[in-house]
């Protein structure tokens, strides 16, 4: 385990104190939201209160089995990153990151194909990782043709990260498919949907997930199931067989109640065969990405740097 940006860390915990004592005037997340609660979340950017920005540069496209993908192609590809947005399987959405797609896109000169996947409550498991999977075909067989290349990445944050694992595996586990997606990208996952010790530990801090609000998510994601039943590798990637997948690179904060699920699915991952980077920011909570943080530049760096040297 590498811990990163230690000299960051006073920033790092001062923004954290500052969200907690805004989020004490917010009601709290923690059960199943109504349509009502999830609306304001849908409509507006992850982590924030204002709509994202669409940008003329995303393409919305729809490929085999109805599936939604937003796609932004640089002037020169080198690759195709399919990319799986978070927001706790219930919002979040292919349009919502524009500005950090296009600026990924550009600097690393892959083409970038986001999934509109469909989400919970609405549409639970497996509607979600249906579409991911459907995503991922389209790319295996068409990437060449659309797009003049067969290197495929594939990655995300959150609820994204978790569905990337799972999409991975379904291409092995259904189709034979090794090999086409050279690398993972997986940004703070939860990949054990029975909870690990940190979820289960974490308590009710209001950071931007603790241990209600992923109960919630995995209540709409997951209707009806027990924990037992969530340790299907199905639903938890992190007791699946890991073998024949490619390398990765594994990043959570410390401050994460999902730290433990990174830490766990590194060390499997890396024990099935494949190269694993992992990396611990010090003191960074969930989603610490979606803010003007230092330590988000620097992780943002590390991510394009990463992409576009993987699988070359």
């Amino acid at each position: 385990m590498t811990l990163t940006d230690e000299d960051c860390l006073p920033e790092t915990l001062a923004f954290n104190e500052q969200f907690e004592a805004a989020a004490a005037s917010r009601p709290a997340r923690g059960k199943v939201p109504s349509a009502a609660a999830l609306a304001p979340l849908r409509r507006n950017r992850l982590g924030g209160d204002t709509p994202p920005v669409r940008l003329p540069q995303g393409q919305d496209r729809i490929v085999e089995g109805g599936v939604k993908v937003r796609v932004f192609i640089p002037d020169h590809v080198d690759g195709v990153y399919l990319h799986i947005h978070g927001g706790g399987w219930a919002f979040g959405s292919a349009d919502g990151q524009d500005e950090r797609l296009w600026r990924l896109a550009e600097r690393t000169r892959l083409a970038v194909a986001s999934v509109d996947y469909r989400l919970a409550p609405e549409h639970p498991f497996p509607a979600g990782p249906d579409d991911c999977e459907a995503a991922a075909r389209w790319l295996v067989k068409h990437a060449p043709a659309e797009f003049g290349t067969e290197r495929l990445l594939i990655g995300g944050e959150s609820a994204g990260a978790h569905l990337s694992v799972v999409t991975l595996l379904r291409l092995r586990d259904r189709h034979g498919i090794t090999g086409a997606f050279r690398a993972a990208h997986l940004l703070f996952g939860p990949y054990d949907l029975s909870m690990t010790p940190s979820q289960r530990t974490f308590g009710p801090r209001r950071l931007l997930s603790n241990t209600d609000s992923l109960r919630g998510s995995y209540d709409m994601f997951t209707p009806g199931m027990g924990d037992e039943q969530r340790r299907d590798p199905e639903v938890s990637p992190l007791f699946a067989d890991l073998a024949e997948l490619p390398p990765a690179r594994i990043v959570v904060g410390t401050e994460d109640p999902l730290l433990d699920d990174s830490l766990f699915l590194a060390a499997r991952w890396q024990a099935a065969g494949a190269p694993v980077q992992l990396g611990v920011v010090a003191g960074a909570m969930h989603g610490f990405t979606l803010f003007s943080l230092t330590i988000t530049e620097r992780e943002q760096r590390r991510q394009r740097d990463f992409l576009a040297s993987a699988g070359q």
